[in-house]
């Protein structure tokens, strides 16, 4: 694989492996160069199929590619597999398995990438967590779907988490809204956390904030029970050479992020 690419550095069980893509390694031209993986980007749809090809080649594995909506909720990746190879992928924003050898996979290019496993190597899974898709729950669906695909629905299995890259806390103005939405999405003990969250940013008539994804990414697994989370430090933004940032670029390509059982 391409030397920039990031293998979590997580305790994942021997079974388990993950990888996030960077620029690195591909073949797209122009404001997509060159690992583009996202077929929405305005890209040669050639270059894109022949990354696709590239990162199967380079994992050993299929990766279950969903028509990510910015919402919670989560497909069966084997089910998002067979859907994206007849041509009409299924629209989630995540995508759980217990099957090996298939990658649970989202993909991103500002938007924060949660994967997870179980401490036990027994199921996986990605997330797109966009501030839509996060503040909707995609996180908690993501989780309960995994513990549902182990025994006695994984009551009392340990649950992990990665945070890839994302638009990070200096970068991501939001408005009012955004932080509203949050609030009220909170329960009482996650208010005062949540409102630490989001800094106060730019004219104070105009009310915006600079928000931060990771921190609200934790407090949702917290809500499930997951303590163990590793990552979160690279800014999406910050870094043109190595990431893909739509918020930055505009016309730009896709990353992936994803995880998978060997057996």
């Amino acid at each position: 694989m391409p030397a920039d690419w990031i293998v979590p550095d997580w305790p994942a069980p021997e079974n388990v492996r993950a990888v996030f893509t960077t620029r690195a390694g591909g073949v797209s031209q122009g404001p997509q160069a060159t690992f583009n993986l996202g077929d929405k980007a305005d890209d040669d749809p050639v270059a894109v199929r022949t990354n696709r090809a590239l990162l199967v080649q380079r994992t050993g594995v299929p990766s279950a590619w969903v028509a990510q909506v910015h919402g919670p909720r989560v497909v069966d990746a084997q089910a998002a597999l067979e859907a994206a190879d007849a041509g009409d992928p299924l629209q989630a924003d995540a995508s759980v398995t217990n099957a090996a050898a298939l990658a649970s996979t989202v993909m991103v290019a500002d938007c924060l990438p949660v994967l997870l496993c179980d401490a036990q190597g027994r199921a996986v899974g990605a997330a797109h967590a966009g501030w839509r898709g996060l503040c909707a729950g995609v996180i908690e669906q993501t989780v309960q779907a995994l513990r549902a695909r182990l025994p006695q629905g994984g009551a009392d299995a340990q649950v992990m988490a990665w945070l890839g890259p994302c638009i990070g806390p200096q970068a991501f103005e939001v408005g009012p809204e955004v932080r509203e939405a949050f609030l009220v999405a909170a329960t009482p003990e996650e208010r005062d956390a949540t409102k630490a969250a989001f800094v106060a940013h730019g004219a104070a008539d105009m009310r915006k904030s600079l928000a931060d994804l990771c921190a609200l990414a934790r407090l949702r697994l917290a809500r499930e029970g997951v303590t163990s989370v590793s990552g979160g430090q690279w800014c999406t933004v910050a870094d043109p050479a190595r990431f893909y940032s739509y918020r930055r670029d505009r016309t730009t390509g896709r990353m992936a992020a994803l995880v998978w059982r060997t057996a």
